[in-house]
């Protein structure tokens, strides 16, 4: 059996439409993925750029990393919003445990009887309130999620948003390190992908490192997507601490001049 058409065409569909949410003020590009999990529900992700063009979070990356944060690896296909590259390819191939086929340019299957789409999954947690404390607890039990073969460290993160949502991020590694997601990047890239309001608060847990704060990489995007925001730092055993995200980053890049689009 070989998933039907119109499963195939209703992803390239989700993809597409994902596509439309994407934060892309330097290229234009825009770009969009769903996962497919067993049960039907659908998991969205789009690009999102940032002025050191380098720490630009692909779509695919996005709803991967989602994906993780909700603890929902029950993944049965994957679209695109256009044709396959060799890198997202190498991205696939290289998750363990997962055999891909590509019966389509913009859709790979790890099944051939792929569950009808459904409803869109919202990677919320419960309403905790506006409590660092509650932000802390919440940011260490996501960090239970994080996938770190390679470091063995797992960090959390929890995003409040202005408009009350709670959004996990976790660290999600890949044997290509370039693919790597931190937990802040993650959640923060969750935002974008469902349209959520703009963070106010970004709820950051190491639980092996109570000293641990968002690495530079973090900062660069946190200064672009979350200017606004306040950064708590969990301590474990003392009260969280915080910081305004700009002053994560002094002299951070802007990018302005970069600038070709509107958003």
């Amino acid at each position: 059996m070989t998933p039907t058409p119109s499963i195939l065409e209703l992803l390239d569909h989700l993809a597409h439409q994902s596509a439309k949410r994407s934060y892309a003020p330097y290229s234009g590009r825009q770009e969009g993925a769903v996962l497919l999990l067993e049960d039907g529900a659908v998991i969205h992700g789009c690009r999102v750029e940032n002025a050191s063009f380098q720490l630009t979070i692909g779509a695919l990356d996005n709803a991967w990393s989602t994906a993780h944060a909700v603890g929902r690896m029950d993944v049965a296909a994957v679209a695109f919003s256009g044709p396959w590259s060799e890198s997202d390819k190498a991205f696939l191939h290289g998750l363990p445990h997962l055999d891909w086929a590509f019966p389509a340019a913009s859709v790979a299957v790890v099944s051939d009887d792929l569950p009808e789409p459904a409803e869109s999954l919202q990677p919320l947690l419960p309403d905790w309130g506006d409590d660092p404390v509650l932000g802390a607890q919440a940011a260490r039990s996501a960090a239970d999620l994080a996938w770190v073969p390679e470091s063995d460290f797992p960090v959390g993160t929890v995003v409040r948003t202005r408009g009350g949502h709670h959004v996990p991020g976790v660290n999600v590694e890949h044997p290509d390190w370039h693919r790597v997601l931190c937990a802040e990047r993650n959640a923060l890239s969750t935002l974008v992908a469902y349209g959520y309001e703009s963070a106010s608060e970004i709820h950051v847990s190491c639980i092996k490192d109570p000293g641990g704060s968002p690495c530079g990489a973090c900062r660069q995007v946190i200064v672009e997507l979350a200017p606004r925001a306040t950064v708590w730092m969990d301590r474990i055993d003392q009260p969280p601490v915080s910081m305004q995200s700009s002053e994560l980053l002094p002299g951070s890049f802007t990018g302005a001049t970069l600038r070709k689009h509107t958003l």
